[in-house]
């Protein structure tokens, strides 16, 4: 019953967003034009490279062609070193169209664009929502906090767990080290440099354990800050973790080792 009354609210929430988008949409968040709920003008949204299906399920790289049901679902890299965590998918390719929105949103202090990158995981990262229990965001350590003002995983996760109706583990995990940033360091060096970075606190191995969880970042390029925070949740004792980002490199391996 309550199951049944919290779909029908859900259901008249978004039916109120919808009518209220007709009647005023919101402006885009890249120019003063109206866009109902789109959130870019046509132009900006045209330049994005969404993933579609198929791709893979170990990295969410998208694959050139669909090879039918019973094609391997994963890549060569990801069979060959599978990360720690189980599944990811990606709303778009990162390059020069993504690039520019996720920067603004990242270090220009443009949070309008939260809830328009969890419209576009609620979409891309829809299987992953279906399996978890919890969504959790990559944390920042707190002095980087502090400047930046906001974590921008934590905006993108809060409203993607509202809306699929999962539990929002904020606190789950912490990044006790502050580490540089992993800009211009080749993909040794990024694991190296968040190796042990990241740890669960004790609040959240209750709230963790035996589930899967949806970790939530902005990039990802070699996978080394996700795998690093997927191990210290499963080490704490999560049933499992998958990964859910705005955007990937075309090929997330491909940097000098």
């Amino acid at each position: 019953m309550e199951v049944g009354r919290s779909q029908l609210a859900f259901g008249l929430r978004a039916l109120g967003r919808g009518a209220a988008d007709l009647l005023m949409p919101p402006l885009a968040h890249d120019s003063p034009e109206a866009t109902a709920s789109a959130g870019l003008t046509a132009d900006a949204w045209g330049r994005v490279t969404f993933l579609e299906e198929p791709v893979c399920d170990g990295c969410g790289a998208g694959f050139e062609m669909d090879g039918g049901a019973f094609a391997e679902p994963r890549c060569a890299a990801c069979l060959a070193q599978p990360y720690a965590f189980a599944r990811a998918r990606a709303a778009c390719v990162y390059d020069e169209a993504s690039r520019g929105l996720i920067l603004r949103f990242k270090h220009g202090d443009h949070q309008p664009y939260a809830p328009l990158f969890a419209r576009w995981l609620s979409r891309s990262a829809a299987p992953l929502l279906a399996e978890a229990d919890a969504v959790a965001p990559v944390p920042l350590h707190r002095l980087r906090l502090l400047s930046r003002r906001f974590n921008q995983a934590a905006e993108i996760a809060r409203p993607l767990a509202r809306s699929a109706g999962l539990d929002y583990l904020p606190d789950a995990l912490v990044r006790r080290a502050h580490t540089t940033s992993q800009g211009g360091k080749s993909a040794r060096g990024r694991r190296l440099n968040v190796r042990k970075a990241f740890v669960v606190t004790e609040a959240g191995r209750r709230r963790i354990r035996g589930r899967r969880i949806l970790l939530v970042d902005d990039v990802l390029t070699t996978g080394a800050t996700a795998e690093a925070c997927a191990r210290a949740l499963i080490e704490a004792g999560a049933r499992a973790v998958d990964l859910a980002v705005i955007a990937r490199v075309r090929t997330a391996r491909e940097l000098p080792t």
